[in-house]
């Protein structure tokens, strides 16, 4: 039988503070931040196996979006992240398969419930996309805002470009930091590093080989590179009419699988994430295939991306 004495004892128990290992064991558990691969293909042309470039990671429920491929809202929703989540928007360059979808994700994020502030942050002319976007969607923006209530878009982005190295953001989950890389002929291309609180994440963008992406990821937990499978380029340029146009910028303006590793190891970096697949398929390549090429010069974990795919 429950008696009174054992009902006052319990809900003492519950007032009590929380021991030491508990409480710690909640912050960590709070300040823990999420990795995820939304999409992994890299270039315009839409995939049967791979979705968009793009990345999100999420830290106390706020989610910070790292490029905007097209169906990157979609994305969210399949890994299980609220649009209503969004919080900051990162662009590494003015590439249709990073940028297709970057006003759309504000715009379907408020039309569901976002009614918080998004800031976003990339080279120019973020501005004017931005201004652009909201004109030529002003019809269904004020009628869903008279039909169903809803705030002004407008007044929840707050545009920031990125025109350098240095600082870009800064809240009380991440401190964010951008490196110029070289992707030609697309001026400027930045990679962006994450300094959380359990551990940091650099998003390499699209680049070639680059000292400065590498003096920005010395030491980082995480890098995310993307990577060029060159065996596979002459298959998937065959097939295009402006093959070696193409070629030339592929070979130009990304980086190979064996200079991937070697980036990664002169970083120190902990992981290295494959992602921004080149070609993305088809013909699908094989993960075994892109980790055999990488795993000679990087002998950290090693990790061949995949949509969806949470680190």
């Amino acid at each position: 039988m429950t008696t009174r004495r054992d009902l006052l004892a319990a809900g003492a128990a519950l007032l009590a503070p929380l021991p030491a290992w508990a409480a710690d064991g909640q912050s960590a558990a709070k300040n823990k931040s999420r990795l995820i691969l939304l999409g992994t293909g890299g270039g315009p042309t839409p995939k049967p196996n791979r979705a968009a470039p793009s990345q999100v990671i999420v830290i106390n429920g706020d989610a910070y979006v790292i490029d905007c491929g097209n169906g990157v809202a979609r994305q969210m929703v399949l890994a299980g992240i609220p649009v209503s989540s969004l919080r900051n928007i990162f662009i590494t360059h003015q590439h249709s398969d990073h940028n297709a979808d970057y006003g759309n994700l504000i715009w379907l994020s408020w039309a569901t419930t976002l009614a918080t502030k998004v800031g976003t942050y990339g080279p120019p002319p973020l501005k004017d996309m931005t201004r652009l976007f909201l004109e030529m969607n002003d019809y269904d923006i004020r009628t869903r805002m008279a039909d169903e209530g809803r705030p002004a878009l407008k007044d929840l982005i707050e545009v920031h470009e990125v025109i350098g190295d240095g600082a870009v953001m800064q809240d009380a989950n991440v401190k964010v930091t951008a490196a110029l890389v070289e992707h030609p002929l697309v001026k400027p291309a930045f990679a962006y590093r994450f300094d959380c609180p359990d551990r940091s994440i650099v998003i390499s963008g699209d680049t070639r080989p680059s000292e400065n992406l590498v003096r920005l990821a010395k030491g980082a937990d995480v890098l995310v590179h993307e990577v060029m499978y060159l065996p596979a380029i002459e298959q998937l340029i065959a097939r295009e009419s402006n093959a070696k146009t193409l070629r030339d910028h592929l070979l130009a303006s990304h980086t190979p699988t064996e200079q991937v590793g070697r980036i990664a190891t002169e970083a120190g970096v902990k992981t290295l994430v494959l992602s921004h697949l080149v070609p993305g398929g088809p013909p699908v390549i094989p993960d075994q295939v892109w980790y055999d090429a990488v795993r000679p010069h990087f002998h950290g974990e090693l990790v061949v991306g995949r949509d969806l795919m949470e680190l």
